[in-house]
């Protein structure tokens, strides 16, 4: 049939993320097409190609996917490929990197919902500090907070260099202010928990961030989220499944991977299954992920 969906998955690795490959497979694409080690140079030519080939009926019928390991990368991909477009010559544009988007997105909106239903509050005006700031899950989840009016720290493990760099980036591109702090030592830690309300743990797999020690040292902090489910977890003594209840021994409220991978799941395969249903050419980053994660996680 002509009419066929069609997803071109990009990434500018040597491999495509199988995970993302079974999502949109799952969510019902009829034919996939895989290019790896793409650059941006290479973008505009794959658009193009892509939308001339199919009658602009069939734009919706057509769409590019960008992973990757890097947020900005993937967000310059976008920008690319939106540029590339001769209407009604179009498609629709998803970049997830590294499931990134969809993970921070799911992240945050678990965090949202737990402060409404337990605090009654909102994030504006939070103070959240986001550890593995220097990743693409934790430079994703604070851009996500500071559009949300949080008061954002991005903590570099490696010394504050690289998230200071991140926090420049972040407002250039979005508009947003967020601070860095140096997370390279446990006690330079503490001293960050001492004025955090909100801990987002972003680090990559196999990584402890948090003790229970800091954790309980900390007067102010009222929720932590980790999205490391493999052993040992990035935050000590909180339930891979919890969901706003407290961290063993403590008053914090803990929001565990599972928890936050069951939306940040749900999210990226309603997104494409939105690309596959949309009328109209459509474009998706973080911040759509975001939207659609706050109606799951409630």
């Amino acid at each position: 049939m002509p009419d066929k969906s069609i997803l071109h998955m990009i990434t500018p690795l040597k491999l495509m993320s199988p995970f993302d490959v079974n999502m949109a497979t799952d969510a019902g694409y009829d034919m996939i097409a895989v290019y790896t080690s793409v650059e941006l140079k290479d973008v505009q030519g794959l658009v193009q190609d892509a939308i001339f080939s199919r009658n602009p009926k069939l734009s919706a019928r057509t769409g590019v996917f960008f992973g990757g390991r890097d947020a900005i990368v993937a967000l310059d991909m976008i920008d690319t490929a939106k540029k590339s477009l001769v209407p009604p010559f179009e498609l629709s544009i998803f970049a997830d990197p590294a499931g990134s988007f969809t993970t921070a997105a799911a992240m945050v909106a678990c965090v949202e919902k737990i402060l409404k239903e337990k605090k009654n509050r909102t994030l504006s005006g939070m103070s959240v500090a986001v550890f593995g700031a220097t990743g693409v899950v934790g430079f994703s989840a604070a851009v996500i907070a500071a559009l949300q009016g949080a008061k954002v720290t991005l903590v570099g493990y490696d010394g504050p260099d690289r998230v200071v760099h991140s926090s420049r980036e972040i407002k250039a591109r979005f508009g947003v202010d967020t601070a860095a702090a140096d997370g390279s030592s446990e006690e330079k830690k503490e001293a960050i928990l001492a004025k955090t309300e909100i801990a987002l743990c972003c680090a990559r797999a196999g990584i402890q961030v948090l003790s229970l020690a800091q954790i309980g040292k900390s007067k102010s902090l009222q929720v932590v989220a980790d999205v490391n489910a493999v052993p040992p977890p990035g935050v000590e003594g909180l339930d891979l499944h919890a969901d706003g209840v407290p961290v063993s021994g403590t008053n914090v409220l803990g929001i565990g991977p599972l928890a936050v991978g069951n939306v940040k799941y749900q999210t990226e395969f309603g997104l494409f299954r939105k690309m596959i249903e949309a009328q109209k050419p459509v474009c998706f980053d973080f911040r759509d992920a975001f939207e659609l994660a706050r109606t799951l996680a409630k």
